[in-house]
């Protein structure tokens, strides 16, 4: 966790509250997968099972932390979604598991990974075991998007806050994670966090993402859809959005000095890309060719009115 510094305060607390026998029976951390809310999760999962809990978290020598590195912790249970939902099955086979004796003498963990895809069967399913867990139980649930937790969840955990990164400090860390000499914290708002921009540049999607940002550049300025535009497909579309999306806001922050008026259209056609990009996260089918191209042309022609 070392490689994750914002996260470190999060588990020196944790770590004190197991310490002194004062630590809670269900835990959520609101934070995006891109952040590492998954990996604190899972580390805090890791120190509550931990036989020789340290100063900086688990020991990682321990037999049970052989035993979670190895995938193979009895008293260790991982939930995630089976397709877009978590499952009422899920749920009750967890609950039922929580239910029998400690295979190793201590805790028993459960970990929910994406709890905002409970859905409202499966979070009923959890309500009574998050009131009465069991002694030596511990449930550990992470949300991407804590607006769309089920509340009846939210409100019978505890919140781990996490003070995440400002832009410098994330410029930094990607500085010292990279050999290259870019700055690639631009796409932060399109991936989702510094450790969604380290996914994104091993992978052709980064080089996706720049390509988007220069055809967008270029069309905008033409009136005429590029050609890196021309041949998105469905998956790619929400991508495509968000980096319109950036391209106009850095164009409104370049402009300060432009007509008033035309920067109230340029800030309106930003917020409807935006809901576009809402809607269509939802539509089975995306004409991309058609819906680029009409935007192209709705931006100039509000920009030469």
């Amino acid at each position: 966790m070392t490689a994750l510094p914002w996260l470190q305060p999060t588990l020196d607390k944790f770590s004190e509250q197991l310490k002194t026998a004062r630590v809670g029976h269900a835990y959520l951390v609101g934070m995006d997968a891109g952040y590492g809310g998954e990996s604190l999760v899972l580390e805090l999962a890791k120190m509550s099972l931990c036989h020789q809990l340290g100063q900086g978290g688990a020991c990682g020598f321990c037999k049970a932390c052989q035993l979670i590195e190895a995938n193979n912790h009895p008293d260790l249970y991982l939930v995630e979604a089976e397709g877009a939902q978590i499952k009422v099955d899920q749920i009750r086979e967890l609950c039922q598991k929580l239910t029998t004796t400690s295979q190793q003498g201590g805790r028993r963990v459960a970990v929910i990974l994406n709890s905002e895809r409970l859905n409202q069967a499966s979070g009923n399913a959890l309500l009574k075991t998050l009131e009465e867990p069991g002694k030596d139980t511990i449930l550990l649930l992470q949300t991407n998007a804590p607006s769309r937790l089920i509340a009846t969840i939210s409100s019978r955990c505890q919140r781990l806050r996490v003070e995440l990164p400002n832009k410098m400090q994330v410029k930094q860390w990607l500085k010292e994670q990279l050999t290259t000499q870019d700055d690639p914290s631009w796409c932060l708002p399109v991936v989702g966090g510094p450790m969604a921009v380290l996914s994104a540049i091993e992978t052709e999607r980064y080089k996706t993402l720049i390509d988007y940002r220069k055809g967008w550049t270029q069309s905008l300025s033409s009136g005429h859809l590029c050609a890196s535009l021309i041949n998105v497909n469905e998956k790619q579309v929400s991508d495509a959005l968000k980096v319109l999306y950036l391209v106009l806001h850095r164009a409104l922050v370049k402009q300060q000095d432009s007509d008033p008026l035309t920067r109230v259209k340029i800030a309106n056609f930003s917020a409807k890309v935006m809901q576009l990009e809402t809607r269509l996260s939802v539509m089975p089918t995306v004409n991309t060719l058609a819906l680029f191209g009409g935007l192209t042309i709705e931006y100039n022609q509000l920009i030469n009115q």
